[in-house]
């Protein structure tokens, strides 16, 4: 018979469980159960349970210590089986080893072993762990077998979570399958495929499953215009922004700050300042907040779109900043070529013991390339690998190769090419080209463009880079000699030359072979102008 004193016990132990601070407390509270000669067995089983959950997801988790209480318990039934498998399949800072990810998958084997049957809960905590395991794809298609054997697939929550594990893993026609046979399907659901899609490159496949859509929430739509902006489409996810606002009239989905964050992005790859500008303004209609991440948005866009003193404007009134605000800023002073400012940014962004990442020496660096100065651009390689304990990545050294070449110090940008650690690219090798033709060193530049050439034989930029080092010298047979090489390597375009207009706030693109919807009497006319001025 359970008396008060039981009940009473029982309560109070499974309260300071609930209150323990750190696994000090949580082995005295362990004790305690353990020792207590009145606690009736379900109780003491009830309390274990808690107190391994409390150990294995709390602030103070203790893997080890949650796996040694896992073991002291006889008859482990499914609840605790459940707690031990989502545990191994967490992520521990400092623990990413394929071995405690794949012990959730042995105590699976071991629980079937011992006659006790899995659950709904059971396969999403498997693949959370699946995930993470370098043989995760096959993995999950064995716990997919087992959710078809138990009869979980009809789960909601199991079938999201193996489309999530095979679209991780680019197993797109596992994924498709498993959506097309589930009887019940929610917006995660739906979202999962959109955004697997999107990551795997499909983005047709995620823009046909987007239409057919119903119930579309805000992860829906940020996923997918999101995905156009990456993508390079940012023309076609600004008309999504614009659907999305069309259809929420009433209320049911509103854009939040990623999504502004993605659509001023957009923006910003277009060069679209009218578009830019009218988000701002949504922004302070809708009173939402200016946040660092919005407010870098804001930085980047107007910046790349030619207006440097409404960036820094805004960056100046950015209540917090942080490192990718202040490597924003950086960014747009380098991309207009005022190198000086950049480097008075960064100056402050030290003051403002805000710790630059490798970024931020990208930006600083083309800073220097943009602006000329050779100094500076040494200076700054050298303080992010002594100061700042950042290797210099590929990039990197393309960056400073690219600095040494435009003031013609080819003799030191060859030594910085043959001392790098890692072997240099199209884009390290391209740096020092740019150089050469600048400057017409045609016995260097023919060296690296043949160099390049074998590197990617189809790439025509590099053919007409060498043709332009010859032409400049008077060499012109060796530069028809090129263009035979190239039609005999059958060397084109791949994709044509693009160039964009905003023109009363609708952006106009056109390209080499394309059709012409634009008003070309008025471009006709401003380009006649521009000529004129120039011949002036």
């Amino acid at each position: 018979m359970v008396t008060f004193f039981d009940v009473n016990l029982k309560n109070t132990l499974s309260r300071l469980v609930q209150q323990c601070k750190n696994l000090r407390e949580i082995k005295i509270v362990h004790t305690q159960i353990l020792k207590s000669p009145t606690l009736h067995t379900n109780d003491q089983y009830y309390l274990i349970t808690r107190l391994l959950f409390s150990c294995s997801f709390s602030n103070y988790a203790s893997l080890f210590y949650a796996n040694n209480v896992f073991h002291m318990i006889k008859n482990p039934d499914i609840r605790v089986y459940n707690i031990m498998i989502r545990a191994y399949g967490c992520i521990h800072e400092g623990d990413d080893d394929d071995d405690r990810y794949f012990n959730g998958l042995v105590l699976y084997k071991q629980m079937l072993n011992r006659g006790i049957v899995p659950n709904n809960l059971t396969f999403p905590f498997l693949v959370k762990g699946c995930n993470r395991l370098q043989c995760g794809a096959t993995a999950g298609q064995v716990v997919h077998a087992q959710g078809l054997k138990f009869g979980f697939l009809n789960d909601v929550f199991v079938g999201n979570s193996l489309i999530s594990l095979f679209m991780n893993f680019g197993i797109l026609n596992d994924a498709r399958k498993l959506f097309d046979e589930m009887f019940v399907r929610d917006v995660v659901t739906w979202n999962s495929m959109v955004v697997g899609y999107l990551r795997n490159g499909e983005l047709g496949m995620a823009l046909d499953l987007f239409r057919n859509m119903n119930g579309r929430n805000i992860i829906t739509w940020n996923s997918i215009i999101t995905g156009l902006v990456q993508a390079g489409h940012a023309k076609e996810s600004l008309e999504l922004f614009h659907e999305m606002q069309f259809l929420s009239g009433d209320n049911v989905v509103k854009p939040d700050k990623i999504t502004i964050a993605s659509v001023l992005s957009a923006c910003a790859q277009l060069g679209s300042i009218d578009h830019g500008r009218w988000v701002h303004a949504y922004l302070r209609k809708n009173n939402i907040e200016c946040d660092v991440v919005i407010g870098t948005a804001l930085v980047n866009m107007y910046g790349k779109c030619g207006n440097v003193k409404q960036a820094f404007e805004i960056f100046n009134n950015m209540p917090e900043k942080d490192a990718s605000a202040w490597t924003a800023m950086i960014s747009v002073f380098a991309l207009h070529g005022l190198g000086m400012k950049a480097f008075d940014c960064f100056l402050e962004m030290e003051r403002a013991r805000v710790k630059p990442n490798h970024v931020t020496f990208v930006g600083l660096l083309s800073a220097c390339s943009h602006s000329g100065l050779v100094d500076q651009g040494r200076w700054c390689f050298d303080v992010m690998k002594h100061v700042y304990s950042i290797e210099p990545q590929i990039y990197h050294y393309a960056c400073m190769v690219d600095i040494l070449s435009r003031a013609r110090l080819f003799d030191e940008a060859m030594i910085l090419i043959r001392s790098m650690p890692m072997k240099p690219d199209v884009y390290v090798w391209g740096a020092l080209l740019g150089g050469c033709q600048m400057y017409g060193n045609t016995e260097l530049g023919e060296k690296v463009a043949c160099h390049l050439l074998d590197l990617e034989p189809l790439n025509h930029a590099f053919y007409m880079n060498l043709c332009d080092i010859y032409a400049k010298t008077g060499r012109f047979d060796a530069a028809k000699r090129v263009r035979n090489l190239m039609k005999e390597r059958r060397t084109e375009t791949k994709v044509p030359g693009c160039s964009m207009i905003e023109i009363n706030g609708v952006v106009q693109e056109f390209s080499v072979g394309g059709s012409f919807e634009l008003p070309m009497k008025e471009l006709t006319l401003v380009l006649d102008r521009l000529s004129n001025e120039m011949k002036i």
